[in-house]
């Protein structure tokens, strides 16, 4: 049974964001393929994180400029926070059964809806076609360039050692194509695949 990572606080159509209390390194982090369940649990949105913000709370400010903060002190706040880690996730898909669509879920997961990391399979299964890279790049106010590159070298992890590379060259090819009107942001692009 795979683990909660975190649940659904808010969404829409074009994303979520989820709240957790997992300590690090279980926070969900930049890129990551996640889903949540949708349509009664018959299909599930699959999305990445493209931002993780941790709150404060009045109490954290307190102790923020204590003296003598003690390592019990500090343990118990990052432990046993009552603000969860927020993170926000940009919807890039959805799954009905076994099949994979690349394009925005007919409707949202509701809240308190439990939210997954996506297994290597199904991370393998997704980005066997590069169709979401375009719901990726026209997205305004979320970092689309350093998200499609975190996300596409997570998808390489997931792939046998001598597929990897030849994964991110088609990878590559495909922004490429998609960008062969704006040359400086593929450049960018290709940087931070290449990083």
């Amino acid at each position: 049974m795979p683990q909660i990572i975190g649940r659904v606080l808010r969404s829409s159509t074009l994303g979520f964001a989820g709240g957790c209390r997992l300590p690090e390194p279980d926070v969900p982090t930049f890129g990551a393929f996640v889903k949540a369940a949708i349509q009664r649990g018959t299909a599930e949105v699959v999305g990445l994180v493209y931002n993780v913000n941790i709150d404060d709370d009045l109490f954290a400010r307190q102790l923020a400029v204590a003296e003598d903060l003690s390592e019990t002190q500090i343990a118990d706040q990052q432990k046993l926070r009552q603000v969860p880690v927020e993170f926000s996730v940009l919807a890039i898909g959805y799954r009905n059964d076994t099949t994979f669509a690349h394009i925005l879920p007919p409707q949202p997961p509701i809240t308190l809806d439990p939210i997954y990391h996506c297994d290597p399979d199904e991370v393998r299964a997704f980005t066997a076609t590069f169709d979401f890279f375009r719901l990726v790049l026209a997205t305004m106010e979320v970092p689309t360039d350093e998200l499609l590159a975190a996300s596409l070298k997570r998808a390489a992890e997931t792939r046998p050692a001598a597929e990897s590379q030849s994964f991110l060259v088609d990878a590559g090819r495909e922004c490429a194509r998609l960008l062969s009107r704006d040359l400086t942001r593929l450049d960018n692009l290709v940087r931070r695949l290449r990083q």
